[in-house]
């Protein structure tokens, strides 16, 4: 089945991981495919080996963007030294780093301790501030800390909360500390009801969509492998969701990701 859309339509992809392994054996025709189908996308690496691949797929496609960051998974390889590393990394390649993450809090696996999520999070914040770059943050069964954690370490941050599935509350909560909300592929879930009425609730001029391939893979492709073209079924589904036409989703959640992001004027 191909793309819904075609490239007088752009949609932006903020979320995507294509240095991981599942792309190894087609990454170039993947990206092709993205391009294709008027998808472009922003590169997050969330560990610090990704963080170099993810730099180096910057400089062989001149409108890629990355961010950078350590997932609360991986929170307990948070050192001075990986720190050191990232801030080095931040300070030589400014054009091409446009956000830190995803970091954030993740409750549903116990790899790492709250703790140690914790201080990987506000130490995220605090480098967001220092650097102005916006935050891309991972919240999964941690709503209340989450927000708690902002309030503390990341006041006059701004950023995006990554794949949303939290409560009315949390939604509110994002949107009143300036975060934008970002919608995945789970939207084109029919049961998927709570994602819905986010998906319907997000005011437009706050609203991103991601694809966070190679996982969350929408309907029709549901069990595959993700990747970025396949964000015209989720802008789709939140379109109708919305009551509103494709073209006037993907013109105002690329606004968005340009304004957040910083992304270059000319992409693709």
């Amino acid at each position: 089945m191909p793309p819904l859309i075609a490239p007088s339509i752009h949609l932006v992809d903020t979320h995507a991981h294509v240095d991981q392994a599942a792309f190894d054996q087609d990454r170039g025709a993947v990206v092709a495919r993205a391009l294709a189908a008027g998808v472009t996308f922003v590169q997050v690496a969330f560990e610090p080996e990704g963080w170099r691949r993810s730099l180096a797929l910057a400089a062989e496609y001149p409108w890629l963007r990355v961010t950078l960051g350590l997932h609360p998974n991986d929170a307990n390889l948070y050192s001075p030294a990986v720190w050191a590393d990232l801030r080095r990394l931040l300070t030589a390649n400014r054009s091409l780093v446009v956000g830190l993450g995803e970091t954030g809090l993740d409750y549903y696996r116990d790899w790492t301790t709250p703790t140690q999520q914790r201080a990987n999070f506000a130490a995220h914040l605090e480098l967001a501030r220092e650097f102005d770059l916006p935050l891309v943050v991972h919240n999964r069964e941690a709503d209340a800390d989450v927000i708690a954690c902002v309030r503390e370490f990341g006041a006059g941050t701004r950023g995006v909360m990554h794949c949303f599935s939290g409560s009315s509350e949390m939604l509110e909560q994002s949107l009143a500390l300036g975060y934008y909300i970002s919608i995945a592929g789970p939207v084109t879930f029919k049961q998927a009801q709570a994602r819905h009425e986010a998906a319907r609730a997000v005011p437009l001029d706050r609203l991103l969509l991601e694809s966070d391939c190679p996982y969350l893979t929408p309907v029709p492709y549901r069990g595959r492998r993700n990747e970025p073209a396949y964000l015209t079924y989720t802008a789709a589904a939140v379109a109708e969701l919305r009551g509103i036409s494709l073209a006037a989703l993907a013109a105002a959640t690329t606004a968005n990701a340009y304004r957040l992001f910083s992304l270059p004027e000319g992409q693709p």
